[in-house]
């Protein structure tokens, strides 16, 4: 991998984790399972699917990107929780 790819590829990693950790926070005053709820989860889904196309990166690069959200949201999550 290139120093190119590799900086393009922390770049969308950063802002797969990044963009859910306001997400993650707010989905955490919202009731369970509601529209919002679920908006809040997947809401950063086509930007990161627009990224990874931009960047033309295979399918390979999904998991980690799916990790990196999950990690954004839950670490989000938590700081709201902490603060109540």
């Amino acid at each position: 991998m290139t120093p190119d790819r590799a900086l393009q590829l922390t770049g969308l990693l950063a802002f797969a984790l990044g963009s859910n950790l306001p997400l993650g926070y707010l989905r955490e005053t919202s009731r369970k399972y509601s529209l919002r709820w679920f908006v809040l989860i997947h809401l950063s889904i086509p930007f990161i699917v627009a990224l990874r196309l931009m960047f033309d990166f295979s399918w390979d690069v999904i998991p980690l990107t799916l990790a990196c959200a999950i990690t954004g949201q839950v670490i989000g999550a938590r700081v709201r929780r902490r603060q109540l």
